[in-house]
């Protein structure tokens, strides 16, 4: 039995839960596996881990071989110094890490950065990606959080942001709290179990590499998007999001010739932390459908 969290995290798992580590470029990358059927993989978003998970991968494992990975630079994988954060780089890494498990084809779920990064990884082999479960994705329709981008990446400003960001667990229970569209859903243990990677020393420096080219990563993933429009695709999001505008979920859907949307009333950026039963059952549906069928606009 394994812990969810990390080597001694915090809380056990109840049901059997592969710890796994594979190397890309000399850098160790941890992964999560359980359960037996298609391959699906959970992607995290920024500065998530595998911990994002918690509560989706016991239901989806009942009908899916789960692989919940920690993307290098976040989570329990190492942090290479210099790592490539470019939407481009990422979504690369995320493929080498389906050559490397042995992974030929999946379904692919991801959530915040993590659906662009899922976006980008189809666009760039489209034959390898079954379905999409983009859960308020990060996309060109939604202007939040660029300014702040802009902000934390700017060279006068990173140095700083990354001195003083480990030293203030005090604020992230409030930026916790702002994820969520009723805080009073939080569980035991949340914060606990996002905040036990960042005393890892780089913990945020891939976060602010990521940051340094949002904007240019938009446009990329704007004009890669047509490639797959033929890919079965349900779009998720929290009515009360406001990481990512619920609004450009309109625009998005637009891409997707098989394209399914759910809106969680009362709900923030995090439904599979804060509503994890509607979540579940949702992707789970969605997961069951044949390969092939006719997508409510």
């Amino acid at each position: 039995m394994n812990s969810i969290l990390g080597p001694e995290g915090l809380q056990q798992s109840t049901y059997d839960l592969e710890d796994h580590w594979i190397t890309l470029d000399g850098a160790r990358m941890r992964f999560l596996r359980t359960g037996s059927g298609p391959d699906l993989l959970l992607l995290h978003g920024l500065l998530g881990y595998s911990f994002s998970w918690r509560y989706a991968i016991p239901v989806l494992a009942q009908q899916a071989t789960v692989h919940a990975v920690d993307m290098l630079g976040v989570g329990f994988s190492d942090r290479p110094p210099g790592l490539d954060g470019s939407l481009r780089a990422c979504a690369v890494r995320l493929l080498r890490f389906l050559d490397a498990a042995g992974i030929e084809s999946c379904d692919l779920l991801g959530t915040s950065h993590g659906g662009a990064v899922a976006m980008m990884g189809a666009a760039l082999e489209p034959s390898r990606i079954r379905r999409l479960v983009l859960v308020a994705p990060v996309n060109p329709w939604s202007q939040n959080g660029r300014r702040m981008a802009a902000f934390l990446s700017h060279p006068a400003v990173a140095p700083l942001f990354l001195h003083i960001a480990p030293h203030l667990q005090s604020t992230h229970g409030y930026f916790l709290r702002r994820l969520y569209g009723d805080p009073r859903r939080i569980r035991p243990g949340t914060l606990q179990g996002y905040s036990e990677p960042f005393a890892i020393p780089g913990a945020f420096a891939h976060g602010v590499a990521i940051l340094r080219t949002w904007q240019q990563d938009l446009q990329e993933l704007e004009s890669v998007l047509p490639q797959i429009a033929h890919i079965p695709t349900l779009l998720l999001w929290g009515a009360d999001d406001r990481a990512v505008n619920p609004i450009s979920a309109r625009r998005l859907r637009e891409v997707f010739r098989d394209c399914r949307t759910v809106t969680l009333p009362g709900v923030g950026h995090l439904p599979y932390e804060e509503v994890p039963e509607e979540f579940n059952r949702a992707v789970a549906e969605f997961l069951s459908l044949p390969d092939s069928y006719s997508g409510a606009k």
